[in-house]
């Protein structure tokens, strides 16, 4: 089992060698996804994962694959999908443009969502969603569109519980064992690599998402990332939050309002 010594070894080492910052993630969370990529890929010491680590750059990669996997799925909390479709979307209708930062986005299937009900509101067509994710396979999941055909009726149970009307499959194309959503959604989607962690704010958004990820964060991390969203996101912008995380502590609680008392929205008002 991975001991203190070993964390701060390979996060130093992981620093030093590829510029990833994992100093401020909550270490009990290091430690079980570390613990868990040892007994997978069956090291027998951590010494030998940390001479793997530090000779093999493409090891490296599922290293951070491993340590910023997040589980997602499209329109996951129905009832969040519901309020953001009923009384989020209707008051970024009026924007001239839209712009909506999906960070921490995973393999994307948030985005996707987001993206269909935009074409359901008949907003898409000015709209651009921006996903970020530190994990560079999952920015390229997000481009490719492609997920699981298994998936698709859970998926579609979730589309309809957020109040969506149409044909679910209809935003699919089904190849053996592949559904590759359309096109027309990716076209307005920009994907990219982004560090929550050190990289700063790169537009302004009406609408910022990042749900389960900084309960993976210590709280000065949090705070960090916070004030960080506060600065992209525009007057009376919506931010959206996982079931387990708050802004009430933070030193950008005073700027907002809280949208929905069970759902984590919240607006900026100052």
């Amino acid at each position: 089992m991975l001991n203190d010594d070993d964390l701060d070894l390979l996060l130093s080492e992981s620093f030093r060698l590829y510029g990833y910052d994992f100093t401020n993630y909550t270490r009990a969370s290091l430690k079980r996804r570390i613990n868990r990529l040892m007994i997978i890929d069956r090291f027998p010491s951590f010494a030998e994962l940390l001479h793997r680590v530090k000779h093999d750059p493409h090891y490296w990669s599922r290293v951070v694959e491993e340590l910023t996997v997040n589980v997602t799925e499209m329109f996951r909390d129905p009832q969040s999908f519901r309020i953001i479709r009923e009384t989020i979307i209707p008051l970024l209708a009026p924007h001239p443009f839209i712009r909506i930062w999906h960070a921490g986005c995973a393999s994307g299937e948030e985005v996707y969502s987001m993206a269909i009900m935009l074409e359901e509101a008949g907003l898409l067509h000015k709209s651009l969603l921006y996903a970020t994710d530190l994990n560079p396979a999952a920015v390229d999941n997000v481009r490719r569109g492609i997920f699981p055909i298994s998936l698709m009726k859970q998926y579609s149970e979730n589309y309809l519980l957020s109040g969506g009307k149409k044909d679910f499959s209809s935003y699919y194309t089904a190849k053996y064992d592949w559904a590759k959503l359309d096109e027309r959604f990716t076209a307005k989607m920009i994907a990219a690599t982004h560090n929550l962690v050190s990289d700063k704010s790169f537009n302004e958004f009406h609408l910022v998402i990042c749900r389960n990820v900084l309960i993976y964060f210590d709280k000065d991390l949090q705070d960090k990332v916070l004030s960080l969203f506060d600065d992209s996101l525009v007057s009376q912008g919506f931010l959206i939050l996982g079931s387990k995380e708050n802004i009430r502590y933070s030193s950008i609680a005073i700027k907002y309002t809280q949208w929905a008392q069970k759902e984590k929205i919240w607006q900026k008002t100052m």
